[in-house]
């Protein structure tokens, strides 16, 4: 699997690590709990079961654009949530998610959230929270409105644990 991820600037990296570690501070799941120097905030724009890095090079052209995080939003799967940060959604981050989107080609079905017209952008902060972890991690992040921009781009190809820094 491969994925293409938007990166944020200084501000909201430290903002979204700040409530990592809240998390991790009260013992639940955190994305900040993988210690690998690759594990960093990111707003993935496409999921592939196989792309190839130099076809996005162009993207950095497109650089920087707005990043606003809104309020939390919550995604489920079964029992279990995943806590992240709303992405508000703006012209110019439809517009480089599409280009990166044609460039991916059509999605698999797995990865079919990553496609055009079906996408929502999101910063992780924690998978597999029961209801009741959900309602004490809600009490333990801070989660304020913040705007920057995103900065970078990578590739992580996750089968070789492999990042391919754009920009």
């Amino acid at each position: 699997m491969f994925s293409v991820e938007l990166i944020p600037d200084a501000e909201v990296d430290r903002v979204v690590r700040e409530d990592w570690d809240r998390l991790l501070g009260a013992d639940l799941p955190s994305s900040g709990r993988n210690p690998a120097p690759s594990n960093r905030p990111h707003v993935t724009l496409a999921v592939r079961d196989h792309l190839e890095p130099s076809a996005f090079a162009g993207i950095a052209e497109i650089l920087p654009v707005p990043l606003e995080l809104g309020g939390v939003l919550l995604l489920g799967h079964r029992d279990r949530y995943v806590l992240t940060r709303q992405v508000v959604v703006s012209a110019a981050l439809l517009a480089i998610h599409r280009v990166v989107a044609e460039l991916a080609g059509r999605p698999e079905p797995r990865y079919s959230t990553t496609g055009i017209d079906h996408w929502t952008p999101h910063i992780t902060l924690a998978r597999g929270l029961t209801a009741v972890r959900l309602a004490t991690a809600m009490r333990t992040i801070r989660a304020p409105h913040i705007s920057g921009e995103a900065v970078g781009v990578r590739v992580w190809d996750a089968e070789n644990r492999r990042v391919t820094t754009i920009r």
